[in-house]
This record gives structure tokens, C-alpha cells and sequence, in this order.
């Protein structure tokens, strides 16, 4: 099957890099966090995507691939509690510098979706 080809992709290496991030978490109180989301590529051109979050001190891992400027990213943490709670997060590649997505946890509030933007900054701008 062929794809319909896009007006202005976005090669996978454009991505790449270091963002703020902005979010809303998938809970009835709409509570807000922000922090710093990393991303690299792995041997087989698959996104390998780090999430330290400010809020809470928490930081999480994921595996995920990219296509016609979407990622998709399967990411996991151990909660306070110790335990792994494990979801995925959907970006819309908006440019190599701009990332906008949704996200659901297994364990969360399924009347609600997790919200996320990211902005790409420069290595010495992240404090």
C-alpha cells in the first residue's frame, strides 16, 4: 500500500532533542505539570523518550516509533507507591520544534485524557 505523501514531513533525526513540556494529567481536577521530555533513537530508528517531571520529582521511560509526523510512544513509570503504571502518549509533529499530544494510563481516569505540549530547547536553556 502506498502512503499519500505529505506537504511537509518531518524526518525522525529532526526530532530528536531536548523539550519543555507543559501538561494537564488525566484526572477530574485537571491538574497541571510541567517538566522536561528527552528524546533519542535507538539502533532500529525507535524513539527511545525520557520524561523528568518538576511537579513530583518523577521520571519515566518509553519506547515508541514515528510515522507521517505522529509518535506514538509506550511509556512506563514506578509510581510513589512502587508500583509500574504503564500508558501511551500520541504527538502531533507540528514542526522540529513543536509537539502536541494526548496521553491515557491504564490506571487512570478514563473519563479524561492526559494533555501534553512540548517545546524544543536548547541544551543550555534548561534550568
Amino acid at each position: 500500500m502506498q502512503s499519500i505523501p505529505l506537504w511537509n514531513p518531518i524526518h525522525i533525526k529532526d526530532i530528536i532533542g531536548t523539550y519543555k513540556i507543559a501538561g494537564i494529567n488525566q484526572d477530574a481536577e485537571r491538574s497541571t505539570y510541567s517538566g522536561i521530555l528527552t528524546l533519542a533513537l535507538n539502533e532500529n530508528d525507535r524513539i527511545l523518550a525520557n520524561w523528568s517531571i518538576s511537579n513530583d520529582s518523577q521520571t519515566m521511560q518509553g519506547i515508541g516509533f514515528y510515522k507521517d509526523n505522529i509518535l506514538v510512544i509506550n511509556f512506563q513509570y514506578q509510581g510513589h507507591d512502587s508500583n509500574i503504571y504503564k500508558g501511551v502518549v500520541v504527538y502531533k509533529v507540528l514542526s522540529t520544534n513543536i509537539l502536541d499530544g494526548f496521553w491515557s494510563e491504564k490506571h487512570g481516569d478514563q473519563q479524561f485524557l492526559g494533555e501534553e505540549q512540548c517545546i524544543r530547547v536548547a541544551t543550555e536553556n534548561l534550568n
